[in-house]
């Protein structure tokens, strides 16, 4: 039985700011988003066939936003972030 993507994956809760701006007053300002950030496991786990080793190989890691609306500052109206910022991959040895 082949293993499931979460059993090569340490998750970890993180709150990062972004600068985003309101569609409606179009005012900038700093908004707390959340993400679950997804880093590779440093060992592949137990019970993994040839396929499984094949793509451990190749994972990297990455993060995925978990808030998918924030409430503007200035004009308090609620706005969705953009989806292209929904998943972002992560360089090797930075945060």
């Amino acid at each position: 039985m082949a293993l499931d993507e979460r059993d090569f994956f340490n998750n970890k809760n993180e709150t990062r700011t972004d600068k985003l701006t309101c569609p409606r007053c179009k005012r900038v300002n700093d908004y707390q988003m959340r993400w679950v950030v997804r880093t590779r496991k440093e060992r592949i786990p137990p019970g993994a066939d040839e396929r499984d080793r094949a793509l451990f190989a190749k994972l990297r890691d990455y993060m995925i936003r978990v808030d998918d609306s924030v409430t503007c500052k200035t004009c308090g109206k609620k706005f969705d972030i953009p989806s292209q910022h929904s998943m972002v991959f992560l360089q090797q040895g930075a945060d």
